[in-house]
């Protein structure tokens, strides 16, 4: 079993920085490349760019519980919630898919 996640491509854990403006300060975040795809693919289907949809979360998370404690790891986190509602709608997809049949 541990062959799956021992024998993944180093690249998804590899980390990246990327510079962007939060509130209009100029900051680098931090990722391993695996969450940058997601956060990706997020902002690509909210129409935004990478940027914009973090700036919007930080700003709604800035509204809702003020200043975040580790800003990365609530994108991991969210990263994760993300991928878990994805799972979920994937398994209803075929789930529904079978019942069709």
């Amino acid at each position: 079993m541990c062959q799956v996640f021992a024998g993944q491509d180093p690249a998804r854990y590899a980390s990246t920085t990327r510079r962007l403006r939060l509130n209009g300060q100029s900051t680098s975040i931090r990722l391993e490349n695996a969450f940058w795809h997601i956060l990706d693919q997020i902002a690509a289907t909210d129409g935004v760019s990478t940027p914009a949809f973090i700036s919007k979360l930080h700003s709604e998370v800035l509204e809702t519980r003020g200043e975040p404690v580790n800003f990365t790891s609530l994108l991991r986190t969210a990263c994760l919630i993300h991928a878990g509602q994805a799972g979920v709608a994937d398994h209803q997809d075929s789930t529904l898919a079978v019942a069709a049949e």
